[in-house]
């Protein structure tokens, strides 16, 4: 699970090494098989890796695997596999690297964030001969760092971490609250009654932040829409969840969402309710096709795979990476069912739009909930005052816990 923290910030870029031969047509057809070469080498990614298109994608399509080097990675998730959320995503991410390297992951769930994940953890460098870790949940860092400095020849690559502290460990997370907007706004599309709810674990800046691109999404396609807000003070519990769910479609609220580790619980309900459901971390389509819409979904799997061929080969220097939707490490959920292609064609319009930068959701004038202008006309704020968020917007129904 995701909490704030100290971030940097990687920008990948490409150039072109164009001839002086024939100065009119040589960029032009520079360019073009540049594109052509790219494109071929992402379509050969294995189909576990996603196909989302992406700078990062690019680049890990282009490692070879070497038969002749052996390798074990290790992967910690906080909470089973299956949860349609965090840690099915992360899970994916696994599943990436084991069709690149079959039988090289190993994998614990439920690991709590305690001095039990330092003891999965040298349990699989010592019995699993594990060389290469990912712990995934934010709590695992300070057990990791404590593991990478017995272990100086393991190398720790934790999601989403403060900073990278001994020599053996980074740390890489991602930019997701873009894709939340433009969700929102399929939501704003597919409400019948304009009452969206908003079921998060904690009043932090991230959860706050996709809160309102959901509702600036949202106010988007359908100006009256309003985004009800519940927090459950809880990363992952069914039952609160289930009860939430049902508490905001007894208000004639008709589109659900969430910020929760285990989303599964918010998508069953909505299926039996018969209103729509917004996913949250991973493509959560399968559990109810007609009640989902679409979600924000990580793609970790080539960000993963570019890691671990950088530890395998020697060349990793640990570094904190942090990248968006141009880089592809997220994405806009499939589609469920029940979404029209008008809609479906409006929204890939938005996304293609947000993603180019011609649109950013946050342009001033933003008001709080108050009324209150908390960014000015015209303003474009920085990533790190959007991730310092401490305020809802206008639309959004609820308080802040204190």
């Amino acid at each position: 699970m995701f909490r704030p923290f100290k971030r940097a910030k990687f920008f990948l870029s490409s150039c072109l090494i164009l001839s002086f031969a024939m100065l009119t047509l040589a960029p032009m057809v520079a360019a073009q098989d540049a594109t052509a070469e790219a494109t071929m080498a992402a379509d050969s990614l294995p189909a576990e890796c996603g196909n989302t298109p992406g700078t990062i994608r690019d680049l890990a399509a282009q490692i070879k695997a070497d038969p002749t080097k052996s390798v074990k990675i290790g992967f910690l998730f906080v909470g089973p596999v299956d949860d349609f959320g965090y840690n099915y995503a992360a899970n994916q991410g696994r599943l990436c690297l084991e069709a690149v390297y079959p039988g090289s992951t190993v994998y614990a769930e439920n690991v709590p964030e305690s001095a039990e994940a330092e003891r999965v953890m040298e349990n699989m460098i010592q019995a699993q001969g594990v060389s290469i870790i990912f712990p995934t949940s934010y709590g695992h860092y300070d057990p990791a760092t404590q593991v990478a400095k017995k272990y100086p020849n393991v190398t720790f690559f934790h999601m989403g971490g403060p900073a990278e502290v001994p020599p053996n460990l980074g740390t890489f997370f991602g930019d997701i609250w873009q894709m939340v907007y433009v969700s929102g706004f399929t939501a704003g599309k597919m409400t019948k009654t304009g009452k969206l709810g908003y079921i998060v674990a904690f009043p932090i800046s991230q959860t706050l932040l996709n809160v309102n691109a959901f509702e600036l999404g949202a106010k988007a396609a359908n100006p009256n829409a309003t985004t009800t807000v519940v927090f459950t003070g809880s990363w992952c519990d069914p039952a609160k969840l289930s009860a939430a769910s049902n508490n905001l479609v007894d208000q004639g609220i008709d589109v659900l969402t969430m910020h929760q580790d285990c989303p599964k619980p918010v998508i069953e309900v909505a299926d039996r309710r018969g209103v729509y459901v917004v996913g949250y971390h991973a493509d959560g389509s399968s559990v109810a096709p007609k009640a989902w819409l679409t979600g924000s979904m990580w793609v970790w799997g080539p960000t993963m795979l570019m890691l671990t061929d950088q530890a395998i080969n020697g060349k990793y220097t640990p570094s904190v990476l942090f990248y968006g939707p141009k880089e592809g490490i997220v994405d806009l959920a499939p589609f469920g069912t029940e979404v029209p292609q008008d809609v479906q064609d409006a929204t890939l319009a938005l996304k293609a739009q947000v993603i180019s930068g011609e649109v950013f959701p946050f342009t001033g004038p933003v008001k709080n909930q108050n009324g209150d202008v908390v960014i000015a006309d015209g303003e474009k704020p920085d990533e790190a005052t959007l991730q310092s968020m401490d305020y809802l917007v206008e639309g959004v129904v609820g308080t802040l816990p204190q």
